[in-house]
Parts: C-alpha cells; structure tokens; sequence
C-alpha cells in the first residue's frame, strides 16, 4: 500500500502539480527581465496604463525566485539559530497540541453524553470559541508570568475548539440504533461508552486533531511574530520559526522570508500526515471502506 502511495498517479500528479508551479513563480518572479524584451512592451504598457510603474508584473515579480530562496535556504541550513527556531516552534505546537487533546477530547466527550454538562458548559464554549485564537494574544501576555506561557496558551486554543466541536459532533453522529441494541442485551453504561461511543468517536476524533494541527501551526508562528519570539537562546535568530520570518522581515531578507514559510508548510504537513497515519492505525476498521 505504501509503495502504491509514493510511486502511484496520485504521487506523480502531486510531483507534476509542485513543478508547474514552481516554473511559474520562477517566470513570474524574472518578470522585471523579461518585461524589458521588446516581445513584451505591450503588457508593460498595459500595466502603466492601469496605474501600475514597476517594471515587473504586480501580483508576482517582486517575491523572490525559487532559486534565490533556495540558494539562501543553503545558506542558514547550517545556521544553529535557524534549526534552534525549527525546535521552539515544534516544541510550542506540541505542547499545546497534547494540553489540547487531553483536556479537549474528554470535555468533548462529556459535553456529548451528558445533557446536564452540556446544558451548562456548551454555552459559554459557544460565546468564546468564534473569538479567534490570535485575540487572545493581548490578554495572555498581560495574565500569563512569563512570554512562553503566553504563547503555549494560545497555541493550546487554536487546537482546543476544532477539536471539541468534532468531538461532539462525532459522539451525536452515531446511530441510536446501536445504543437501542446494547442496552436490550443489557449493556451497562461504561460498557455502551467504551465499545460504542469511543469507537464511534475516533474518526472524528482523528479528523479534529488534524485541523487543529493546522490550526496550531498558524497560532504559534502568529504567536511568536507578535510575543517577539517568547524565550530565545543564543540571539534573536532563536524564537521560533515566525520571529525568524519577523526577523528576516526587518532585516530585509525577503529571501529567508520565503524560507520561513515554506519550513513552517514542511512542518505543517508532516505533523497532519503524522497525525493521518496514526488515525488509520487506530482505526483499521475504516480501511475496509
């Protein structure tokens, strides 16, 4: 199955899918080059006419190349700073990934079996989770002692909502059927939540935690531009992979800004596939689908 995933169609078309689009940026990004060629005066003049005085097309030609972000990401890939700011960012997400999980998923699970609980806690869950976890930046740095706290607080909210939400909605989506069928063969209560309930809650369970592993992911690199980088070690290139993208914002390296982002869409996407791959190992039964 794993070598159907990575040597099958759907792995080239991904292959052929990030090649397209990085000749594009590469052309798009040379614009300010060919736009003085003689072939292409008439699209020149048609920026100017519509306001635009740049010698490059405005939606793409002042981001670096591909091939400048990579000739600087072959720079600070030696860098201790950089791969200190890869270690806080994934130390952050995965501390307030795992708060998020272990207070989330058995509130989830309470709100969901419990009209009583849900009764109470459900309002207020409603009234503060369409507040964005970036609001609470503010607050948490004037409430929490120190930075670092303040971080992992809001890193701990961008997971701690999506995971809930799909918790309940995962519990209210099983058949009432199987409870009907369990308890007319006797079946306690406990018996009913951890063969029926449980199980039925995993995939949405799974789902949940790789949302909100995204979610995490924008939370901490927000986080971390706006906290100043939370505690650092050994200078200022060690906050975090956002201050390293403020940093390089301030500094006018708009080549490491790139270098920044794409790391934190690396890291992105091998905590959720990490996340995919223990859900199918949790879950066989889907497998059969």
């Amino acid at each position: 199955m794993a070598s159907r995933k990575w040597g099958g169609t759907l792995f080239w078309r991904g292959v052929l899918s990030i090649a397209v689009f990085l000749t594009l940026w590469e052309i798009g990004s040379l614009s300010k080059v060919w736009l003085k060629w003689e072939m292409f005066a008439w699209l020149k003049e048609m920026l100017i006419l519509t306001g635009w005085t740049k010698n490059y097309l405005p939606w793409i030609g002042a981001i670096p190349a591909p091939t400048e972000v990579l000739v600087a990401w072959g720079k600070v890939i030696g860098d201790v700073g950089y791969w200190h700011s890869w270690y806080m960012s994934c130390f952050r997400v995965l501390g307030g990934f795992i708060a998020a999980m272990a207070i989330g998923i058995p509130f989830g699970l309470l709100l969901a079996v419990n009209r009583t609980a849900f009764g109470i806690g459900f309002p207020v869950f409603e009234v503060l989770r369409p507040i964005p976890p970036l609001a609470w930046v503010p607050a948490s740095i004037i409430f929490w002692p120190t930075q670092e706290l303040s971080i992992a607080f809001v890193t701990f909210l961008g997971a701690f909502y999506t995971i809930v939400i799909n918790v309940i909605g995962g519990a209210r989506s099983i058949d009432t059927r199987y409870f009907q069928a369990a308890q007319s063969m006797g079946s306690s209560s406990w018996d009913i939540f951890r063969r029926i309930i449980l199980p039925g809650t995993l995939p949405s369970i799974v789902v949940g935690s790789a949302v909100g592993m995204g979610i995490t992911w924008e939370v901490v690199v927000a986080a971390e531009m706006i906290s100043g980088g939370g505690s650092q070690i050994g200078g200022t290139s060690g906050g975090g992979l956002g201050f390293f993208i403020w940093n390089s914002y301030v500094g006018g390296s708009y080549e490491q800004i790139v270098v920044g982002m794409i790391s934190i869409g690396i890291a992105g996407f091998l905590s959720s596939e990490l996340l995919r791959a223990l859900g199918h190992r949790v879950t066989p039964w889907l497998r059969l689908r």
